[in-house]
């Protein structure tokens, strides 16, 4: 059983330090933003490499021989991003509408099918379970945040491994669902205090992992509440340190 004491730990630590100034802030922003926009779209297949992300997201820069879906895909990813921040800002509780949102931004490339719920069968490859028929998405997408809010005992960590679980199964758009669910994941986490997390496309068969696990051992979702809780404690740890840095040379 997962524990979340470490977590909780760390994050009281990194409150006890003066925090970053703005400066110092953008600059984890950036670099934060760059990391998880590369490893969440390579994970969905996208050729661009870190650096060429970086160009893209940083410069504006086209690069040679790469798709312009590629391209586009980084920049949505960027946009999505920044609009989850808002979001996070202004507290704002999620719902159908902002996942449709935040979907809208993640499909730049694909104007007809931006925050439109699937109306097409779908199969993902490799995977054990089959998504709802189309005409049951609206009401399973309305039925998994009544669920979610039913939730709100849990630790987060917990209740958004669970919403990051069923929202990849109800899988309830034609693309871009993966990267839309690790926004949503972000989102939730960060309206708590907690630091974003970037799940590493070297670590894509541990995360595709966690999904069959969950629907082999009766949606146990132990396999993906320590992944979050992993990378969770990773980042804050990370934090604390530059933190520390930061206020022993001041």
């Amino acid at each position: 059983m997962v524990t979340f004491n470490k977590i909780e730990e760390l994050l009281h630590q990194l409150n006890s330090y003066r925090p970053l100034n703005e400066g110092e802030l953008l600059r984890l922003r950036e670099e934060f933003l760059i990391n998880f926009t590369y490893n969440s779209n390579a994970i969905e297949g996208n050729s661009l490499t870190l650096q060429e992300t970086a160009l893209i997201i940083k410069e504006g820069i086209t690069i040679d021989k790469k798709p312009l879906k590629d391209h586009l895909e980084a920049v949505g990813h960027k946009e999505a991003y920044l609009y989850v921040e808002e979001l996070v800002q202004k507290k704002v509780p999620i719902s159908e509408k902002v996942i449709k949102e935040i979907h809208s931004l993640v499909l730049m490339d694909r104007r007809a099918d931006r925050g439109i719920y699937r109306r097409v069968p779908v199969t993902i490859m490799g995977a054990i379970h089959t998504p709802p028929e189309p005409y049951l998405v609206p009401v399973q997408m309305e039925q998994l945040i009544m669920h979610y809010e039913q939730l709100s005992s849990l630790h987060v960590v917990e209740r958004t491994a669970i919403f990051h679980l069923e929202f990849e199964t109800i899988h309830p758009f034609i693309d871009g669902n993966g990267r839309t669910g690790r926004l949503l994941l972000n989102l939730e986490l960060m309206k708590e205090g907690y630091p974003p997390i970037n799940i590493k496309y070297g670590d894509r068969k541990r995360y595709y992992n966690c999904f069959t696990s969950y629907h082999t051992n009766g949606k146990d979702p132990s396999e993906m509440v320590s992944l979050i809780s992993q990378y969770l404690e990773e980042e804050l740890s990370r934090y604390v340190e530059i933190v520390r840095i930061a206020n022993e040379i001041r």
